[in-house]
Parts: structure tokens; C-alpha cells; sequence
């Protein structure tokens, strides 16, 4: 009997991975003071050490970067250690882990940020909604546009972040492009409205992202950096007026990169101004992307299977029901049920939730 897809051993980047089914970065705001992940962060991440990779949650490269309460950072010595202790953790499970970097740009409030500065942006666009600060739900602020000087600093965070993900033990980092964060903010011209080099054309738009892939190739191989997209272009107040322009572009620039992987997330519903170029954005970017693909969002066994077995990605992301299913990669063998997850425990901050399934 031939062995689903999902569960043979892929070779990602240096590492000959034993399947295909990869836990996606899910925030779950479980860090202490000073944005510092808690020792029960070691236990989440080592039972849930058999996926091929584990994509450890979305971490501040900087104070600047934070837009939620209780996410962890790398940007301290403290964090570093405590992120060492995780990392040690999953390894003595033979685990592979890779650290998401992190800067939620507009996506903050002036009461997250040191010295109650307003959140930067590329524009001063003003996302929909409110924020949860330490004084409770507030609306969301319009964000200060970050001056072209300032522009390598931010540049420098991804740096610096890349080298303390290192010093803690990681064994890759992905950088975290997508969801209407930071690097997103600028590519896509609903929130960037630029007149620099930085703005207007989608060569402009694209040139953060690529400097901040590039100044982290440089200090991982670039077979050690891997990207996420999100070319549906709507969460967190997003829109891009062709994103089958922007993103193909970007794309392109990509392959000439040799990342470990591209990892893009499919629309979780039907999104009108897509319709004109795409059902689904894995297939249609795998025409462009030559390297690794890995997929995201909705999928199941028989989907994750299907969609590699159609030659449309190598890996599939999986994230709630890593959340619930610590032991997935051997129910997905054993054709074991699956458990529901608990949505009201996902930000709760304790146990409950999150090492006691």
C-alpha cells in the first residue's frame, strides 16, 4: 500500500524532512513581561515536534514591531534564552523549528509602542476596527508614514532579528510578509501611497520586502529563509487594485533568491477582486514560483494530499488543528479522529488550550 504524500520525507532547503505536513506560525499570545516567551511555550512547541517543520508564531524583531499584547520578541537577551530553551526542547525531539519575523507596522497602537510614538507605515492610511492595549480595546490610530531615512533601520530590525533567531537555537527563520503587516503595507498600493522609492510603481512597492529578504539571506543561507504571502490582499483592512500584477511580480524577484520556500495562504472565503485571475492562489503562483511551495489555510488530509499530488505545492501548512491535535502527523497515519479546537482559548494567556489537549 503506497504511502500518502503528506507523510514522505521532503527535502527543504539543507534538511531532509520526514513529511510534508508542516504546523503553520499561529499567534497564541502566551509570552510574559517584557514580551518574553514562557516556559510553557517549550512544552506547546515539543509535543507538537513530529510535523516535518514547525513554523514557531510571529515574533517582534523590535518594540516597534509589537501590535498585540503577550506575543513574544527577538530583540532582547532575554527573549534569545528563552527562546533557546524551545529550541533545545524541539531538538531533543528531533525536531525541526524555524522562527517567523515579525513587524506589524500600522497594525499597532500608540499605547503598544515605546514612548506612546504612533505606529509607522508606509502612508498614513488608517486600518478599519480596534486594537486591544493594556488599557483595554481602543480604535486604531493613523499611523505616522516613515521617512526614506528611516527606511534601512527598519531594514537593520529584520538583520539583527535574524542573527538573535539564530544565537537561539533556530534552525531557519521565515519572514513574515503577509496578513497586512508591515512589509505588506508596502506592496500593496491601498496602503501605500508613496511618492519615493519606496512607492508608486509595484517595482517600488516590492523594494522593502526584497532588501529585507536579502539582508536576512545574509546572515542565514539563503536556503535557511523562507517568505509568506497572502495574495488574497483583505485581511487586516487590506486591498491591492491588481494583485495578480503586484504579487506575480514579487514572485519573480523571488526565484532569483533560492529561498528555502515561498508559503502562501489561500483566501478563507470568496474575495470578488480576485475572481478575475485566480480560483486558488497556490496553483496560479505555482506557474511563477519555481522553488518550494508550501500552501496554507483550509486544508485537510485528503486536500493536503491532493494538492501536492496535482503538483501544486510540495507542503501544507496546517494551524488549528496542530492547535488541537498536538499528535496530527499521527493521526493523519492512522486515520485517527481529529479533535475540535477550542476557539475561546486561543489569546487566553494560560494552560488551558494550549498543552493540555
Amino acid at each position: 500500500m503506497s504511502v500518502p504524500v503528506l507523510l514522505t520525507p521532503y527535502q527543504l532547503g539543507p534538511y531532509n524532512i520526514p513529511n510534508r505536513v508542516i504546523m503553520a506560525p499561529l499567534t497564541r499570545r502566551r509570552a510574559g513581561k517584557r514580551n518574553v516567551p514562557k516556559s510553557m511555550m517549550a512544552t506547546y512547541y515539543t509535543q507538537r515536534s513530529s510535523a516535518g517543520l514547525i513554523i514557531a508564531e510571529a515574533s517582534q524583531i523590535s518594540p516597534q514591531g509589537i501590535g498585540y499584547i503577550d506575543t513574544p520578541g527577538i530583540h532582547s537577551g532575554e527573549q534569545i534564552q528563552a527562546w533557546k530553551k524551545v529550541t533545545d526542547s524541539v531538538h531533543e525531539e528531533c525536531g525541526k523549528i524555524f522562527l517567523q519575523l515579525w513587524h506589524v507596522g500600522r497594525y499597532s497602537h500608540s499605547l503598544l509602542q515605546p514612548d506612546g510614538q504612533l505606529p509607522v507605515a508606509p502612508s498614513p492610511v488608517r486600518a478599519k476596527g480596534t486594537v486591544n492595549t493594556p488599557e483595554g480595546y481602543k480604535d486604531r490610530e493613523t499611523p505616522r508614514a516613515l521617512k526614506s531615512e528611516e527606511i534601512p533601520g527598519i531594514v537593520d530590525q529584520y538583520r539583527v532579528a535574524a542573527i538573535n533567531a539564530m544565537l537561539a537555537g533556530f534552525d531557519a527563520v521565515e519572514i513574515h510578509g503577509a496578513n497586512g503587516y508591515l512589509l505588506d503595507q508596502f506592496l500593496q498600493d491601498g496602503t501605500n501611497h508613496r511618492d519615493d522609492a519606496y512607492g508608486g510603481p509595484v517595482e517600488n512597492r516590492a523594494r522593502l520586502m526584497l532588501e529585507v529578504t536579502q539582508a536576512v539571506a545574509k546572515v542565514w543561507s539563503s536556503d535557511k529563509v523562507g517568505i509568506r504571502l497572502s495574495p488574497s490582499g483583505i485581511m487586516h483592512d487590506m486591498y491591492d487594485s491588481n494583485p495578480a500584477i503586484t504579487f506575480g511580480y514579487l514572485i519573480e524577484q523571488l526565484n532569483a533568491l533560492n529561498l528555502c520556500y515561498l508559503h502562501l495562504i489561500e483566501p478563507l472565503e470568496p474575495v470578488d477582486h480576485l475572481k478575475q485571475y485566480l480560483k486558488q492562489v497556490t496553483p496560479h503562483f505555482r506557474k511563477i514560483y519555481k522553488g518550494t511551495l508550501m500552501c496554507n489555510a483550509g486544508f485537510d488530509f485528503d486536500t493536503g494530499n491532493k494538492i501536492i499530488n496535482d503538483g501544486n505545492a510540495d507542503l501544507v501548512a496546517y494551524g488549528k488543528l496542530f492547535i488541537s491535535n498536538p499528535d496530527l502527523v499521527e493521526r493523519f497515519r492512522t486515520g485517527a479522529p481529529l479533535r475540535p479546537w477550542d476557539k475561546s482559548t486561543f489569546y487566553t494567556g494560560g494552560e488551558r488550550g494550549y498543552i493540555d489537549y
